[in-house]
């Protein structure tokens, strides 16, 4: 027994010497081993506003761990569907135009595969769409060999543009989330509640050190086996002034952290930047489903005029036939 309090006396020296980080290396060990005493303990409040940023912050992690998608292009784009580069060298649009002035079946195709003019086109879920109308269009064209154009040739070519612009118009919802949600939610998480983090790190970094400080005081920086009587007679009565000063220094540091942490996380549950990002997707999303449905509401009686149109021709053969 005289052994292990002879090695805990030495730790004890040693503690009086060593660095504040190790310190509080040694004030954090005891805490884990369940041998420190008078731990200081962090006011109600303070740890109501470190639950609170802690849901703050994994609100931010869930939400952009989905929504972050909207950063890439082509997350709504079918995983089976395989487009060459000359599927994607053209706008649909400009495939149209090439295509209305194609005279021979020869010039249709080349249309078709016409070189790109500049980047590869969108690979979203609309624009894949339109891709695979306008294509669809031309094969029944070229086959056609009745009066007229075939109806449903028509009717796909206009899909295809109605398409075409479903994935520019998501393409701009897109853009208008990335700058106006993702990139506030990503500053709240990476910067302000950094912030916060850092400085709840420095108020433990504060505490430990004014255990620390307490325990070399008194005697206990460490122990090891049974405590000795004599190790409840020490009282604040018996420190001596500087030991006394150093307490208290390290006090007013451990406030002054507190307080400066409590500031920092008020601030950051305070800001009324996540909800007003919040309501920018919301409105990006609103702007694009609108625009969406007048395209659609555009489309709709001209695919339908067309159909009807064509069940009354069918009907009249029919009668014809009979």
């Amino acid at each position: 027994m005289d052994n292990f309090k002879a090695f805990g006396n030495s730790l004890s020296s040693i503690g009086q010497q060593i660095t504040p980080f190790a310190s509080r290396t040694f004030q954090y060990t005891k805490e884990q081993l369940g041998q420190a005493e008078d731990k200081t303990q962090l006011p109600p409040d303070y740890i109501d506003l470190e639950k609170r940023v802690d849901a703050l912050k994994q609100v931010h992690q869930k939400m952009l761990n989905v929504t972050q998608q909207y950063s890439h292009e082509a997350y709504d784009y079918p995983a089976n569907v395989k487009e060459s580069f000359s599927d994607l060298g053209r706008t649909v649009s400009e495939k149209v135009q090439l295509l209305s002035a194609a005279s021979t079946p020869a010039e249709a195709q080349a249309a078709l595969i016409a070189p790109p003019t500049a980047k590869p086109q969108p690979k979203t879920f609309s624009h894949a769409i339109a891709r695979a109308s306008l294509a669809s269009s031309q094969l029944l064209h070229q086959q056609h060999t009745g009066a007229g154009e075939d109806p449903l040739a028509t009717a796909l070519e206009k899909y295809a543009l109605a398409s075409e612009r479903l994935g520019e118009t998501r393409l701009a919802q897109d853009a208008q989330i990335q700058s106006r949600y993702l990139a506030g939610w990503n500053t709240t998480l990476n910067t302000n509640l950094m912030f916060a983090t850092r400085a709840r790190k420095n108020v433990e970094k504060a505490r430990l050190t004014l255990d620390s400080v307490k325990s070399r005081a008194k005697g206990t920086t460490w122990k090891i086996g049974a405590p000795s009587p004599r190790d409840d007679h020490h009282t604040s009565d018996e420190l001596s002034p500087e030991a006394q000063e150093e307490i208290e220094k390290a006090e007013d540091e451990f406030v002054t952290q507190t307080e400066e942490a409590v500031s920092v996380m008020k601030n950051v549950l305070d800001t009324p930047e996540p909800l007003r990002n919040l309501a920018e997707l919301v409105a990006a999303q609103l702007e694009y489903h609108k625009k969406a449905a007048e395209i659609l509401s555009e489309l709709a009686p001209v695919i339908e005029g067309l159909q009807v149109e064509q069940e009354a021709n069918y009907r009249k053969s029919r009668e014809s036939a009979s």
